[in-house]
């Protein structure tokens, strides 16, 4: 499916139907080749957005996966930078692409550090944490960034009412909900439930300074405004 080096149906069944570490683990070997990879046009953009505040120290992918991040983290830091992922799956495949970096098996809700990182970032993952369990999330990359540090991440404008996007997007949430209603383990995956405002909130919450770039190479939609923006959510402190 997708490709033909990507996953079958049939595993990609077998996924649905395991909890969130359990699928990214059977998934990881092919997951390079699914579209659930963040696309490159966002990773550039991102990276282009971020340049003119680089030179960074040290970096953190949160929620790293196969670890597409480093093609963001790579150039602007300059200090040793590191991948977080629950699933041994994904970081064996991340370990194996880019043997330089330091790669940490652990819940990224409660991240191991404190005041170690200078930029951190991360690429389709709100999805996977519920609404209740964003604070802690965003608390965590709080205490893993030095005083003045920066967590940056893209998030997707909705799509209208009127859009095709608009009624897939909540099919497949309204699925997940019900297979996570009939089923254990969940499996914690949705798209509606981090509207900007939302997320804005949480992390002001944690402490963050808010601001947001649009990241307009990556398109428009019909009203003219940016189909994604890039937050930039700054720990007060100087560096």
């Amino acid at each position: 499916m997708f490709s033909p080096h990507g996953p079958s149906l049939r595993e990609l069944a077998i996924q649905a139907l395991s909890s969130v570490e359990s699928g990214y683990d059977l998934l990881a070997p092919k997951f390079d080749h699914t579209p659930f990879r963040t696309p490159e046009s966002i990773l550039d953009a991102t990276a282009d957005a971020l340049r003119p505040l680089a030179p960074f120290g040290r970096g953190l992918d949160v929620c790293c996966g196969t670890g597409a991040g480093m093609r963001v983290l790579e150039p602007l830091c300059q200090g040793r930078i590191t991948g977080v992922d629950f699933s041994a799956g994904m970081l064996a495949q991340a370990r194996s692409a880019h043997p330089d970096a330091e790669w940490i098996r652990a819940d990224v809700r409660t991240l191991p550090f404190a005041d170690t990182f200078d930029l951190a970032v991360s690429f389709g993952a709100l999805g996977h944490f519920l609404p209740a369990e964003r604070p802690a999330l965003f608390a965590g990359v709080y205490g893993a960034l030095r005083p003045g540090g920066l967590f940056a991440f893209p998030i997707g404008a909705p799509p209208p009412l009127t859009s095709g996007w608009y009624w897939a997007l909540l099919g497949f949430d309204l699925a997940m909900r019900a297979r996570n209603a009939v089923w254990r383990p969940p499996f914690v995956m949705y798209y509606r439930t981090c509207p900007p405002h939302a997320v804005r909130n949480d992390l002001t919450a944690a402490g963050f300074a808010v601001t947001t770039v649009p990241l307009t190479a990556i398109g428009r939609r019909e009203d003219g405004s940016p189909r994604y923006r890039l937050v930039l959510a700054r720990k007060p402190g100087t560096p």
